[in-house]
């Protein structure tokens, strides 16, 4: 009968210890999302706050304002639907995405940009436009700066666009918004873009763009690649032909080179 009462009170104990643990997760889980959701509302409010106050005087601060507005509905639809830590995560960047826009659009009309906006990493790494560039591919015209202009309107604060790095700068035409839309670039992307970055510091190569990665990423991929061949050259090199009577394994047979990554 004790042993009855025991094993009963302590299920209890179980029981009740998986209800509060649950319920404190759930609390948990629930602040996070709240404190995820106001971060944010605020950025978004923000956004809108300059959205509503300022107009572009040229064609580049109209274009990026406009680019900014476009920024602010997306995120307000996205902050209604969102339900989740990484569903308001992606609500705040789609308004720092468009704060950097509204600095822009500021920056072409002459004014102060304002305070410093959240870095991103994906942005650092997608490189900018340092020089001027003007290319003609496949019959189109392309211009690339990185400063504004009449001749390069588009702006665009640097990021990945369906898995490769655009950088940050100012272009006369928007050519990342069909793989944006799409979600895949077209057939002559790596050409256009082989020809507008070619030799840019600081942005990435069109074959490591076609790999996509970012500037400096090819490099450290081969380097991988080349200590990876360079261990299993050495591994295979210590195979002894000398172990075995009359040199019939013959340890320059194990040539490690032939594991070439």
């Amino acid at each position: 009968m004790g042993t009855a009462i025991f094993l009963i009170v302590l299920l209890a104990v179980v029981v009740g210890g998986g209800i509060y643990f649950a319920k404190s997760q759930a609390a948990a889980k629930k602040r996070q999302l709240d404190d995820a959701k106001a971060d944010a509302r605020r950025l978004v409010e923000r956004l809108g706050g300059q959205v509503m106050n300022i107009t572009g005087t040229d064609t580049a601060s109209q274009q990026a304002m406009a680019d900014a507005s476009e920024r602010f509905t997306a995120a307000g639809s996205q902050m209604e639907q969102a339900q989740t830590v990484e569903q308001a995560r992606l609500v705040r960047e789609t308004a720092i995405e468009g704060l950097y826009y509204v600095r822009a659009a500021r920056v072409a009309m002459g004014m102060d940009p304002g305070p410093e906006l959240p870095g991103s990493e994906e942005r650092d790494r997608a490189g900018k436009v340092t020089e001027y560039r003007s290319v003609d591919v496949e019959g189109e015209h392309y211009e690339a700066s990185p400063d504004p202009s009449q001749r390069t309107p588009h702006y665009y604060p640097g990021g990945r666009v369906a898995g490769r790095p655009v950088p940050q700068g100012w272009y006369s035409e928007p050519w990342w918004k069909p793989a944006l839309v799409a979600g895949a670039w077209g057939l002559g992307s790596m050409l256009l873009f082989s020809a507008m970055f070619s030799g840019m510091a600081g942005v990435a190569s069109a074959s490591a763009w076609e790999s996509g990665y970012d500037a400096g990423q090819e490099d450290a991929a081969a380097d991988a690649g080349g200590d990876a061949g360079g261990d299993m050259g050495g591994d295979a090199g210590g195979f002894d032909g000398g172990g075995f009577d009359g040199g019939g394994f013959d340890g320059g047979g194990f040539d490690g080179g032939g594991f070439d990554f």
